[in-house]
């Protein structure tokens, strides 16, 4: 069995306020269309992930006798069902735009939760499941590394995005653990994962963008020149995602575990922000407020 100490504790944060039901503006990221409706997306696709995630976990549950992981499942799955939660509440709010929610979360849910379950082993979805949490694990460098890519965000969306990712870092190993020690999905079966959902998941972010850009009533010429810009922002050196690769690539490693991965910007800060009021808010923008002051 693989031995890795998680480097951060687990801790289940329920009942947040993050005030979406406020007078958040339609394109709350600095007024761009494109990197607003490409966050909303994220939002949208998790409550069926998380539910999809939390199952497969669960698959293996039986097998384990392990103590120390059973009580690390329990509090995954605990802030799985909390992030599920918060995003269905922001998700209220894109329903009010116009917006139709329902039938995205759908296809995410029959995706995953149907074709997925049905035509795929327990092990091969439980290592989408690690895949999948690879991804949203690394958003945390993105997120808040020294560009502060998030600056012209609401403070009250960047703040639900900030706790959403630093708890993703707490829980990132749970899934692997459970895949290489329980289910036993060799090298290749978890490369060949992360090569699925490495195509699975922005072509599903990038369809419900678009989806959503053309319910915002921007024609297909309109859309287009978002789009070419907007991926320019994504994939441009030094753009969004260009600091992820040197962290997604580790996966492909023999031996990888996600705990090797022990540099995580903005954790530290973040929490003692939370520790002052338990404000998820507050705790986003006195992290902001250090790490501006640390550079």
């Amino acid at each position: 069995m693989a031995h890795h100490e998680a480097q951060h504790p687990i801790v289940p944060r329920e009942r947040l306020q993050f005030g979406l039901d406020g007078d958040i503006p339609r394109f709350w990221y600095g007024g761009d269309p494109f990197k607003t409706r490409f966050w909303d997306a994220l939002s949208i696709i998790f409550p069926p992930g998380e539910k999809f995630f939390m199952t497969c976990v669960r698959d293996f549950r039986d097998q384990i006798s392990d103590p120390k992981l059973l009580q690390e499942i329990k509090d995954f799955n605990r802030q799985e069902a909390q992030h599920g939660m918060v995003h269905r509440q922001d998700n209220d709010r894109l329903r009010k735009q116009g917006i139709d929610v329902d039938a995205q979360t759908q296809f995410v849910d029959e995706l995953l939760n149907g074709h997925y379950r049905k035509h795929y082993s327990r092990e091969y979805t439980l290592a989408i499941t690690s895949a999948l949490e690879h991804f949203t694990s690394i958003f945390a460098h993105s997120l808040f590394d020294k560009r502060d890519v998030m600056k012209d965000a609401d403070h009250r969306v960047r703040a639900m995005y900030s706790w959403h990712a630093i708890e993703e870092v707490e829980h990132k190993g749970v899934a692997y653990d459970v895949m290489i020690d329980y289910a036993k999905v060799g090298y290749f079966k978890r490369i060949g994962a992360l090569i699925h959902a490495t195509f699975m998941f922005p072509y599903v972010i990038l369809m419900f963008t678009n989806a959503m850009l053309k319910a915002d009533g921007f024609g297909l010429l309109q859309r287009a020149k978002l789009f070419a810009k907007g991926i320019w922002w994504l994939l441009k050196p030094g753009g969004f995602v260009a600091p992820l690769h040197k962290h997604y690539v580790q996966y492909y490693k023999p031996g990888y575990h996600p705990w090797q991965e022990t540099e995580q910007p903005g954790y530290d800060e973040w929490l003692r922000g939370f520790a002052k009021h338990n404000d998820p808010v507050e705790a986003s923008e006195l992290m902001r407020a250090d790490l501006a002051a640390a550079r």
